[in-house]
């Protein structure tokens, strides 16, 4: 059962889907979950701004009570996405680099690699807290927090990475994120088949640069 931020307990998560047939998979899924799972491809697809309530709780199969029962705002539930969309994030991020033996500069190499082969997919909109770092500009919004967090947390660990790789200062550091941050923003203007497909080797160029001075 969900808790509201009160720590009232709701029924919400027991919910049947609004219409599905008893016995269906929809039915016996929790709604909190089907509004979860249903708002992140939403948001995905359409954009945070574009998508109200009254659609996820129509796709979710569910009810726009339901919906507040478990999520006490849609600022709310767009937070609780990106932080989902965060811990996958980081998931990645450590599966890639722990194939490098712990040697930083491979990791680095390997980072923008997978990145590059990641944002070639036709499938892929960008990065999600990327995308809802430009929707949602205003200070102190719940989700805005969560991206900011995790753009302040990229760069701490691409600074760590290129100080164990050998980097004096942190102009490499800054140089890749702008590199990311940047192919991150074509890859949504221009396609999979845009400048993004020079990111990996871009990485290398200003790797070598940096750390062997030429």
């Amino acid at each position: 059962m969900a808790t509201r931020n009160s720590g009232d307990v709701v029924g919400g998560d027991t919910e049947a889907a609004v219409g599905a047939p008893p016995g269906s998979p929809a039915s016996k899924r929790p709604a909190r979950d089907r509004i979860f799972e249903t708002a992140r491809e939403l948001f995905y697809q359409h954009g945070i701004r574009a998508v109200g309530v009254e659609t996820i709780a129509a796709e979710a199969e569910a009810t726009k009570m339901t919906l507040y029962r478990n999520f006490p705002s849609k600022d709310e539930l767009v937070a609780e996405v990106l932080r989902e969309q965060e811990r996958e994030y980081w998931a990645w991020w450590e599966e890639v680099t722990a194939c490098c033996c712990a040697d930083p500069r491979a990791q680095l190499e390997a980072i923008f690699d997978a990145f590059e082969t990641k944002a070639c997919n036709k499938d892929v909109l960008g990065c999600p807290l990327s995308n809802a770092a430009i929707e949602l500009h205003e200070e102190g919004h719940p989700a805005q927090v969560v991206s900011v967090n995790y753009k302040k947390e990229l760069y701490r660990r691409l600074v760590d990475l290129t100080r164990r790789a050998g980097a004096k200062d942190d102009d490499l550091a800054d140089a890749l994120m702008l590199l990311m941050e940047g192919a991150s923003g074509a890859r949504v203007t221009l396609g999979a088949g845009g400048p993004v497909r020079a990111v990996a080797r871009s990485a290398r160029a200003l790797i070598k640069y940096h750390l062997d001075g030429c």
